[in-house]
């Protein structure tokens, strides 16, 4: 294997600012503050979901983002910042690493994911119907 999951996981998080689910939460209702849950949809129906957060899957992260695709997704293209999250932080940390190669700035993830904002007593609405 040339590069595995923990040399890319390292890469991404020496480049993007993690930060504590405490902290994320302090961003919730501010201004131009997106939040990004790249959880599988099974994901969110079965666990719920930071209030207001808009859902991309990981697998199409790239294609919403760039405006020249087909899929682009305009919430990317407002000059938020972009705050991603998925289950336990792996999938947010190499996904806010490539919206940040990719021109969007500031990026930043949640530490831990969605596990560790539960943990913490942050709020958490159920999936819609």
């Amino acid at each position: 294997m040339k590069k595995g999951f923990r040399a890319l996981l390292d890469e991404a998080n020496a480049e993007v600012e993690a930060i504590s689910p405490e902290a994320a939460a302090e961003l919730l209702s501010a201004d131009g503050i997106t939040f990004v849950d790249l959880r599988d949809p099974r994901e969110i129906e079965r666990e719920g979901n930071i209030p207001g957060a808009r859902h991309c899957t990981r697998g199409m992260l790239e294609f919403w983002i760039d405006p020249e695709s087909p899929y682009h997704k305009p919430f990317f293209a407002t000059g938020n910042t972009f705050v991603f999250f998925c289950a336990g932080g792996w999938r947010s940390a190499l996904a806010a690493k490539t919206a940040q190669d990719m021109g969007l700035e500031p990026v930043k993830h949640i530490e831990g994911g969605f596990g560790a904002w539960k943990k913490a007593g942050l709020p958490v609405e159920p999936a819609p119907n």
